[in-house]
């Protein structure tokens, strides 16, 4: 997301050196550059305007102090201001949904056609199923899209929470109102009501999700918009925010777009706090919005929590205690351990998934490896470990050369590709001994050969 300002930011950073102080000269063509990526990035232009004359004011005759450099001390200004643009000055409890009301909490989604409504639905209902442990159920009162009915009744399916059917034949408010009347008697702690959207915006979609509106009263009403619309969701944001008492957005199809300008507009435009991004197409794909660690990837300095908290999701503790456990003891890895480790990385995201969260200079010592190759080949390496017995797994030593090519024709890959997987096994079960003597630091050395770029 917003990779321009990224790079331009990079660049003008080296060449403000040795000197003191921030003035007004040595940030001028820093601000110029500024504001050039964040036009170019779709921005509006009185968001583009009121930030950069804070970063402005902020910046002219601060102190640059340690180790910093002038392009490092503006960066961090312009982090500031990035992340107050974005909703940090709102505070942290802004971006968190409200539950405070008697059960069940309803959420109304609000959107045009085609902002991704319906699949953030489900993925909002198992955020808030796995996250928040809520019974969750979901209804659409989208009566005029073909399909989407049976759409949103199959993303719930898969979310794991409770869907309520309708009919196109019936009114978008005696849905919602129908229910509404379910959620309560069945206990439901969150009813999610998808509204119909339209290619445009028009008087009579609006007058009907403020009908619906004012019949169930939602506690939170979420505005959709697909990060990619650029100016037309300025348009859009201001339409929705006339029409309706907004309480929040969710930006969609963040992960699809370099620019990203929407994501600062619609936040100043509406004057609402953005409370979720829609990050990848897959149902686990939505991060509650967090400002300051937005503005820390789009400045190009990471989102170690986000990583942090990709790992707690998606690692198995008691597996990971397990192996620590055996390998202490003495017990070998093989090859079930390392097939274990290789499902441990898929389910953080996938390579390109951690790489995206790590600080930029991290990313290039990656090299400029082929992410999407380099995650074909984690998916090979299982395929070639399925391909074998459960006593080859155990004692990979048995695996000579008649088994390789019994194994290669099982996964339908060459020998060559078997060796290549079986010498990076080699290399973990290296790093593993060396654990077990408390050798950290050669480890971290031995995993340099490792990274995606090792990849062949």
């Amino acid at each position: 997301m917003l990779d321009n300002l990224t790079q331009r930011l990079a660049k003008v950073v080296k060449t403000m050196r040795g000197e003191a102080r921030l003035t007004e000269s040595n940030t001028a063509e820093m601000l110029r550059e500024v504001r050039l990526a964040l036009l170019e990035a779709d921005v509006a232009l009185p968001a583009v305007r009121e930030f950069i004359a804070k970063v402005k004011e902020k910046a002219v005759g601060e102190e640059v102090i340690g180790s910093l450099t002038p392009g490092q001390a503006l960066v961090g200004v312009v982090q500031r201001e990035l992340a107050s643009l974005m909703g940090a000055d709102l505070g942290p409890e802004a971006s968190q949904l409200n539950f405070a009301t008697q059960p069940p909490a309803i959420i109304l989604m609000a959107g045009l056609q085609g902002a991704g409504k319906t699949t953030t639905v489900g993925k909002l209902a198992k955020y808030l199923r796995e996250n928040k442990k809520k019974k969750v159920l979901t209804v659409s009162a989208d009566v005029y899209r073909p399909a989407a009915i049976g759409q949103l009744e199959t993303v719930t399916g898969q979310a794991g929470a409770d869907f309520f059917p309708s009919q196109p034949t019936d009114k978008p408010v005696d849905i919602a109102l129908a229910a509404l009347d379910w959620a309560k008697k069945h206990h439901h702690e969150v009813l999610i009501v998808d509204t119909a959207g339209r290619l445009g915006i028009d008087q009579e979609m609006m007058d009907e999700i403020r009908a619906v509106h004012t019949a169930i009263k939602p506690i939170e009403t979420l505005f959709v918009v697909d990060a990619m619309l650029g100016q037309d969701a300025i348009n859009t944001a201001r339409a929705f925010s006339d029409a309706l008492p907004l309480t929040g957005i969710v930006l969609t199809k963040l992960d699809g777009d370099s620019r990203g300008g929407a994501a600062l507009s619609v936040r100043h435009i509406t004057g609402k706090p953005i409370k979720f991004a829609g990050v990848a197409e897959k149902l686990d794909g939505l991060e509650a919005f967090d400002p300051s660690r937005m503005a820390n990837r789009i400045l190009g300095m990471g989102d170690i929590l986000a990583l942090v908290e990709e790992a707690r999701k998606g690692v198995d503790m008691a597996a990971a205690e397990g192996l620590a456990n055996k390998i202490k003891g003495g017990g070998k890895f093989d090859l079930n351990d390392f097939k274990a480790q290789l499902s441990q990385m898929k389910k953080m995201g996938g390579l390109s998934g951690l790489l995206d969260k790590l600080p930029a200079q991290m990313q290039a010592a990656a090299g400029n490896a082929n992410m999407d190759q380099a995650e074909k080949n984690v998916r090979r390496m299982e395929g070639i470990i399925n391909s074998m017995t459960a006593a080859e797994r155990a004692k990979p030593e048995l695996i000579k050369a008649a088994r390789k090519r019994r194994i290669a024709a099982g996964a339908g890959v060459q020998v060559q590709e078997v060796n290549r997987m079986l010498s990076q096994f080699e290399q973990m079960q290296s790093m593993m001994k060396k654990l077990k003597g408390g050798g950290m630091m050669k480890m971290m050395r031995g995993m340099k050969g490792m990274l995606p770029g090792g990849m062949r």
